[in-house]
């Protein structure tokens, strides 16, 4: 495995930036990578505590030995993944068989248990749900990467059973990231109103069916996370919604779509129509961007 003496991070958007922060501030030698323009950012992320960090700044094609992070939205992974070929990669991202386009010998996949986002001020307000779980795909260096990756604000554990943490934080995200753009509204809908969570029940019992086909899952504990989730990043935005406001594309073609994709005859109904409905409103969006 490469020297991970040296980490990179794909994608400068609210997660990439939050753990640029929390690494360097870890003592890492950390490096965010940009498609248009490089030199140091200054960044100032609001979690527990208010850390700043100048951090530098390259192009993909700068990219040198190290441990390669991906928190870019999957929808670039063809592109990025073309520029990375024999790095080791950590895939920090939301949806289903986002690994496909890459062949790295050495590639890991994490469930990001944060949320994050910009501010008026362009701080970033960062909320750990809890540790985010990391595990391999290919590759037997996992004990490693997860100790050059975990930090006391942005942790990390190492999960043998990644699939199936795959699959629960994807259905959950199916509804986070279809209702509450649709309806306008934060994470804590879920913990707040019954109607709610009633339709979230819904689409969870759906996407379940499709699941088990692949992964064995406990309808109530994909509940209690999303729950949980709705709780702890109460007030705060999906990234979805986040980024049908700014007009930008959206993830959505890894979520809902993946599952009505992958569910053959199995009803999907509901799952489909929000997804759609998210979809559209998100080209709306990046039509009036």
């Amino acid at each position: 495995m490469p020297s991970i003496n040296k980490i990179y991070i794909v994608g400068a958007g609210a997660i990439g930036q939050a753990l640029a922060v929390c690494l360097q501030h870890a003592g890492r030698a950390v490096t965010l990578v940009r498609r248009a323009g490089t030199g140091p950012m200054r960044i100032k992320v609001q979690a527990h505590q208010l850390l700043e960090a100048t951090v530098p700044v390259i192009r993909i094609e700068e990219i040198g030995e190290g441990l390669v992070l991906v928190t870019a939205k999957s929808f670039a992974n063809p592109g990025i993944a073309a520029k990375l070929a024999g790095q080791t990669v950590v895939l920090l991202q939301n949806g289903l068989n986002i690994e496909k386009d890459f062949d790295n010998r050495e590639l890991y996949r994490c469930v990001l248990m944060v949320t994050s986002q910009f501010d008026t001020n362009g701080v970033v307000q960062f909320k750990p749900v809890s540790p985010c779980p990391t595990g391999a795909v290919r590759g037997g260096q996992l004990p490693q990467v997860v100790a050059a990756l975990d930090n006391p604000w942005f942790r990390f554990i190492a999960a043998e059973n990644i699939q199936e943490l795959v699959w629960r934080k994807v259905i959950v995200n199916c509804v986070f990231n279809a209702i509450c753009p649709l309806l306008e509204t934060d994470n804590g809908i879920f913990h707040r109103d019954e109607s709610a969570r009633a339709i979230a029940r819904r689409v969870i019992t759906e996407c379940m069916a499709v699941a088990q086909q692949f992964v064995t899952l406990e309808l109530e504990t994909v509940m209690d996370s999303l729950l949980n989730i709705s709780r702890l990043s109460d007030g705060q935005y999906i990234s979805t919604l986040q980024d049908i406001r700014q007009g930008r594309p959206t993830e959505l073609d890894t979520l809902n779509a993946e599952i009505v994709r992958l569910a053959g005859d199995l009803p999907v109904t509901e799952t489909r129509l929000l997804g759609e409905l998210a979809m559209l409103k998100s080209l709306q969006g990046a039509g009036a961007g």
